[in-house]
């Protein structure tokens, strides 16, 4: 399962979910604004990088959309 790590309002994030959602990719979405623990869980796949979104595919880590 895709993990996509991202907060609300921010237009790469709903952009991601958007392509996610409109090929029938499952993902689960986390809010690293509402939960302090899924925050330092992301800053540990980013490298500490606090760009959104971070998304996990098993072992491929991309920080931004389109890998920005």
């Amino acid at each position: 399962m895709v993990i996509i790590f991202g907060k609300p309002g921010c237009p790469y994030t709903q952009a991601v979910r958007d392509l996610y959602s409109d090929t029938g990719t499952p993902y689960e979405y986390v809010d690293v604004n509402e939960d302090p623990a899924a925050l330092e869980r992301m800053l540990q796949y980013s490298r500490g990088r606090r760009c959104v979104p971070v998304i996990v595919d098993g072992d491929e880590v991309t920080v931004g959309f389109g890998g920005t």
